[in-house]
């Protein structure tokens, strides 16, 4: 037996938006940049159909970091 599902597409893109997925974003960028170390910060920003959020080395330094050594790479799990 097959079922067709049609999704609400305002409905998912509300959510998606929504400001408990943004503040869950956020705290999930700064839990990884926190891992990271020095020199990594972590940015968020809602765009037209949903939040986004990165973590950026804003530092030579944490460049070298993640060149050599893969630290931001690594701390991925901490978002989790």
């Amino acid at each position: 037996m097959s079922y067709t599902i049609k999704l609400n597409r305002s409905g998912a893109r509300a959510i998606m938006r929504s400001a408990e997925v943004q503040d869950d974003l956020e705290r999930r960028a700064q839990l990884i940049a926190e891992r990271a170390g020095d020199g990594f910060v972590a940015d968020s920003h809602v765009g037209r159909n949903r939040a986004r959020a990165n973590v950026t080395a804003t530092t030579i330094e944490a460049r070298l970091a993640e060149a050599n050594n893969r630290v931001l790479t690594r701390a991925l799990d901490a978002g989790k």
